[in-house]
């Protein structure tokens, strides 16, 4: 984009064997914090409350976590590294530190797209010193680390580019044979040991073929442009691992072809990246269950941008949509642009505050996890004639002659409770 309760469903399980894991006491109740992951809710595509463990990795059409779990990514675009930079007078717009890092997370987001500038990045064609180079990639750098540390993969995007000694004020048709395969060369090598990023290859490619879109042409603008393939082998080249974000043809608004061109990986780890608006292409259902249902059902789909400049429910029905068919959704924008809907900013302020235009976002993506959570099956243990039953917040009822001996309820967990088992010697339960 360029600027401009329910019941929780009760489920008894055994548990025959021992965990072996490090205990942390809390009172008289032993928390373990085990080498497996949370259980997924049955969502379609994945969870959306478990917490990631990186790096990410592409198996078939899911995205999953280190440990395994089908995760589908959930979060906001953070426009402003793009432009402040080569306008001379920041490198972000909002602050990028862990306390606007955790009014994100209040959002129960577990991506944020952060969109590049390859003239920054690389220290070319005039940039302000004081903005560019060394100094901007440290930023992009601490950010990434902010975000990974809150358990947020970070989505970094080339976003504005230009050809030759042009400045990259805006974005293009395509990256562009000039500096785009050192950009992601260099941004490639600079995070190759950071595994909470997904690498964006192109943001909005537009009035382009499909064949151009993979190998590279003359543009309309008469420069050369590099082609996705040519992208993807230098990520690899520079050792990354990591998935990479494909967007199509059409503003990145057209995947109908995706598929045929997809572009060659060793690691098979590409994601189709879509963007949506009320007013952009492919914005009615009928698009949507005719194209981007059955590519989902061969690669993961993550929509990079999603937004709307009126007040209308165009971005919840996509929403709800994109829930059923598995599909990822990255909203735009995480900025203090304006309050009305047509500025497309999904906040007020950096507390986290939503916009009229964001509200309805939150509050999807809040009941979402909420739902997400009252999903995870609760847990018994029964000896004699005493029982406990847990919730996955740990909170812990008693029955018969079972006694309490403290509960994890009112505590903030990191991850959902998802086993417990009784003491020795019948008198306490340790929570997994």
């Amino acid at each position: 984009m360029t600027m401009g309760n329910s019941a929780k469903r009760i489920k008894t399980i055994a548990l025959g064997l021992i965990l072996s894991t490090a205990i942390l006491q809390v009172g008289s109740v032993s928390v373990f914090s085990p080498s497996i992951s949370s259980r997924p809710v049955s969502y379609t595509g994945g969870s959306v409350s478990t917490p990631l463990t990186f790096p990410l990795h592409v198996v078939e059409n899911q995205l999953t976590t280190a440990s395994g779990s089908p995760i589908r990514l959930l979060g906001v675009d953070h426009s402003g590294s793009e432009y402040a930079c080569i306008q001379g007078w920041g490198f972000f717009d909002g602050p990028t530190n862990p306390v606007a890092v955790a009014a994100m997370k209040t959002w129960h987001i577990n991506a944020v797209r952060v969109p590049l500038n390859e003239d920054c990045w690389l220290d070319i064609n005039g940039v302000n010193p004081q903005y560019g180079g060394l100094n901007y990639q440290t930023q992009i750098e601490n950010y990434v680390s902010n975000l990974n540390a809150a358990g947020i993969v970070a989505i970094l995007d080339l976003h504005w580019n230009a050809p030759g000694s042009q400045q990259a004020t805006g974005q293009q048709y395509m990256a562009d044979e000039d500096h785009s395969p050192s950009f992601w060369l260099s941004v490639a090598t600079a995070f190759q040991s950071t595994p909470g990023v997904i690498f964006d290859l192109y943001n909005e490619p537009h009035d382009i073929s499909w064949q151009c879109w993979l190998s590279g042409c003359t543009t309309p603008g008469g420069w050369t442009s590099a082609g996705m393939q040519q992208l993807v082998n230098v990520v690899r080249q520079a050792g990354a691992t990591q998935p990479i974000m494909l967007g199509g043809i059409n503003w990145a608004g057209d995947l109908s072809q995706w598929k045929t061109y997809e572009p060659y990986d060793p690691l098979h780890q590409l994601i189709a990246s879509f963007h949506i608006y009320e007013s952009t292409n492919c914005n009615t259902s009928s698009c949507w269950q005719s194209t981007l249902a059955p590519l989902a059902q061969q690669v993961p789909i993550v929509t990079g941008e999603f937004g709307q400049s009126d007040c209308s429910n165009f971005v919840d029905n996509y929403m709800n949509w994109a829930d059923q068919a598995g599909i990822s959704y990255i909203a735009w924008t995480w900025d203090t642009w304006g309050t009305t809907c047509s500025s497309q900013s999904l906040i007020d302020n950096y507390n986290g505050t939503p916009s009229i235009y964001g509200l309805q976002i939150q509050a999807h993506y809040i009941e979402l996890y909420n739902e997400s959570i009252a999903s995870t099956p609760a847990l018994a243990i029964s000896t004699g004639q005493k029982y406990w039953l847990a919730g996955s917040d740990g909170g812990i009822f008693t029955f018969g002659d079972a006694g309490f001996y403290g509960s994890t309820g009112a505590m903030t967990l990191n991850k959902p409770i998802v086993g417990m088992a009784s003491t020795p010697d019948g008198k306490g339960y340790w929570l997994v």
